[in-house]
């Protein structure tokens, strides 16, 4: 969602879901869906219509990564988790402990650190980058992803 949000911010016009997903090589349904979440948070703005489409409707420098966390229920953040979430076994139980306060001190510092990166701390870095390869004009995703 980042990469999308990232494009989108990238253009003074709306953006289309079909054209989101052509990039991202999915469903526009599926960008629908997700886009939908945000505009719950108000994070972007959709208009129907010729002309129509999906914009991003705050400033950068006010997006966090966990206003988008947030704005999309909270994914799962990591994917490693206990074995046997109620094991039989003492030792796997002493296991799941240590583990547990790991995840969850990770998870947290994780958190903290979406609350300080913004969508404009994002851009900024696209752009040194793109400036870094010689790249100039609009952001063709073809051009930046090597596709």
């Amino acid at each position: 969602m980042l990469h999308v949000l990232l494009h989108m911010a990238e253009t003074n016009v709306p953006m289309t879901s079909e054209a989101l997903a052509n990039m991202m090589k999915t469903n526009p349904v599926v960008i629908r869906r997700v886009l939908a979440g945000l505009r719950e948070h108000q994070l972007v703005c959709s208009a129907k219509g010729h002309g129509g489409g999906w914009q991003i409707c705050r400033e950068l420098e006010t997006i966090t990564l966990h206003d988008i966390y947030l704005a999309l229920d909270k994914p799962t953040l990591l994917a490693m988790g206990n074995r046997t979430e109620a094991p039989g076994c003492l030792v796997e139980e002493a296991v799941n402990n240590a583990l547990n306060q790991a995840f969850h001190e990770a998870e947290n510092l994780l958190l903290e650190r979406f609350r300080s990166v913004t969508l404009a701390q994002l851009s900024a870095d696209f752009h040194q980058r793109k400036q870094a390869h010689g790249f100039t004009g609009n952001h063709e995703h073809s051009i930046f992803s090597g596709e």
